[in-house]
């Protein structure tokens, strides 16, 4: 077996609104599939969305609202990023810093969303 890629992955929120009102300041769409479930789509990935307490068979063991820590690639300098980051009025948490991607050197930086999962977002720069 070999792993390709990430399809998806799925964040347990407090409050699915709020989520997706955070998540499409970041230029993500939202989505309704199945019967009323929601996602946010991005390039050819997407995240699902569990309501805590209401989560959707099968789901992780222990599902938390705020246990998440990733990192999400953008397009454009990450100059941008802030300038648009402070126009949403999200707080940078940390960065501009340097660190090591999966497949090239990034310059990231952290926020949060509404449930506290920390948000990396990273401009990949030249090896």
């Amino acid at each position: 077996m070999r792993i390709a890629a990430i399809d998806h992955l799925v964040l347990t929120v407090a409050d699915p609104e709020a989520t997706v009102a955070f998540y499409e300041r970041l230029g993500m769409r939202a989505e309704t599939f199945g019967e009323g479930r929601l996602a946010l789509r991005f390039g050819r990935q997407k995240i699902n969305l569990h309501t805590a307490g209401a989560e959707f068979d099968p789901h992780a063991a222990a599902p938390v609202p705020g246990s998440a820590d990733f990192c999400l690639l953008v397009e454009g300098p990450l100059s941008d990023v802030e300038r648009e980051l402070a126009e949403a009025g999200i707080a940078v948490e940390v960065g501009p810093v340097d660190k090591k991607g999966a497949e090239a050197p990034l310059r990231s930086v952290y926020v949060r969303d509404p449930d506290g999962n920390l948000v990396e977002l990273s401009e990949p720069r030249e090896a």
